[in-house]
C-alpha cells in the first residue's frame, strides 16, 4: 500500500485487515499506551482548508505512537499557486517520511501522490474523506459488532465527499446503503457506478430515494452532514431553503431501527441538520465517531509506513 487516497483502491479484505488493526491499536491505547512504532518517523500534514479532528487526530496519532507531526499551513505552501505541487511533493519527500493532505480539488491529492516518492494520505478532498469512513466503519463496528454484516446504513441530506467514503466501505464490507438526497444533490456518478461494482462482489445493496422518510425506514444508522460544506458558502441561503426536510429530528429517528445510531462527522450545525436533542441523545455516537478518527489514522499510518 503506496497512498492512502480512496477507500475503494482496497479490497474488502484489505479493509477488514486495517480495521482490526485499529480495533487492536485502540485498545493497546488504553490499557499500556501504543508502542513506539512510529519512532523517527515524521508526517508532514498539507492543508489548505482549516481543521479541527484532521489536524489533532493525525498529530496525536504520531505522537501516540512515537513520532512527530509537522503542520503546513495554506500560508507557508500555496500548493499550486505559489510552487507546483510536483514541487512540493519532491521536496517535502526529502524532509518527511509520510505526508497528508487536506485539499479543496482532488487532483491536488493525486498529483502529491504521483510525484511523492514517500506515502500520501488523503485527509479529505472535494470527492472524498476516506479517512473519515474508516472512523465511521470504525464507530460502527464497534457498536453492532459480528452483526454488522448486512447492516442498513442511511445517510441523509447532501450526498457529498463524506457520503462517498461512507458508501464504498459500507459496499466493501456488506453493509447495506441508502441514501436519500434532494435533486440537484446527488451522489457523484463515478462514485456510484465504483460502488455498485463492490456491491455486485460483496451482495451489498445501494438505493437512492428523494423521501427521508423511506430512506430511514430499518435503518440501523443514520448519517447526515452539514447542509454547506466549506467552500459552497455562496450557496448557504439557496441550501437553507432546501434541506429542512431531511432533517435528522427525534421524529425521523423513530422511523428507524429501535437501536439505531446517528452519526455526523462534524462539525455540525447544531438545529439545522440535525437537532441537539438527537446530537445529545441516547441515539448519537458522533463523538465517538471523532475519536475514532485517532485510531482509524493510526491503523493507516501502520500500514502504509510499514510498522503494521
Amino acid at each position: 500500500m503506496k497512498d492512502f487516497l480512496a477507500i475503494s483502491d482496497y479490497s474488502s479484505e484489505e479493509v477488514q485487515d486495517m480495521l482490526d488493526l485499529a480495533v487492536k491499536l485502540k485498545k493497546q491505547y488504553f490499557k499500556k499506551g501504543n508502542k513506539k512504532i512510529f519512532k523517527g518517523k515524521v508526517l508532514g500534514m498539507i492543508f489548505q482548508k482549516p481543521s479541527l479532528r484532521t489536524r489533532v487526530s493525525f498529530d496525536m496519532a504520531m505522537r501516540h505512537c512515537g513520532g512527530d507531526a509537522l503542520y503546513l499551513s495554506p500560508n507557508e505552501i500555496g500548493l499550486g499557486k505559489r510552487e507546483s505541487i510536483a514541487d512540493v511533493a519532491r521536496v517535502l519527500s526529502g524532509y518527511v517520511q509520510i505526508l497528508m493532505a487536506r485539499t479543496f480539488d482532488h487532483a491536488h491529492v493525486l498529483e502529491l501522490a504521483q510525484w511523492a516518492e514517500v506515502p500520501v494520505v488523503n485527509g479529505l478532498s472535494d470527492y472524498n474523506h476516506p479517512c473519515q469512513g474508516m472512523a465511521d466503519a470504525l464507530t460502527i463496528i464497534e457498536k453492532f459488532g459480528a452483526k454488522s454484516k448486512g447492516l442498513n446504513i442511511s445517510y441523509v441530506g447532501d450526498a457529498n465527499n463524506v457520503t462517498v467514503s461512507l458508501m464504498h466501505v459500507s459496499a466493501l464490507l456488506g453493509w447495506n446503503m441508502t441514501v436519500g438526497s434532494p435533486e440537484g444533490y446527488d451522489m457523484n456518478p463515478k462514485a456510484v457506478e465504483i460502488a455498485e461494482n463492490i456491491a455486485k462482489q460483496t451482495g451489498s445493496k445501494l438505493t437512492f430515494v428523494r423521501d427521508v422518510h423511506e430512506a430511514v425506514k430499518g435503518a440501523h444508522v443514520i448519517y447526515t452532514d452539514t447542509w454547506t460544506s466549506m467552500g459552497q458558502e455562496e450557496e448557504t441561503a439557496k441550501r437553507e431553503l432546501v434541506f429542512p426536510p431531511y432533517q435528522v429530528n427525534a421524529k425521523l429517528i423513530s422511523e428507524a431501527d429501535d437501536d439505531v445510531i446517528v452519526m455526523h462527522c462534524l462539525p455540525a450545525h447544531r438545529n439545522h441538520e440535525l437537532t441537539d436533542d438527537v446530537a445529545d441523545g441516547e441515539h448519537s455516537v458522533i463523538f465517538q465517531q471523532a475519536h475514532n478518527r485517532l485510531h482509524a489514522q493510526k491503523a493507516i499510518l501502520a500500514q502504509l509506513l510499514g510498522m503494521a
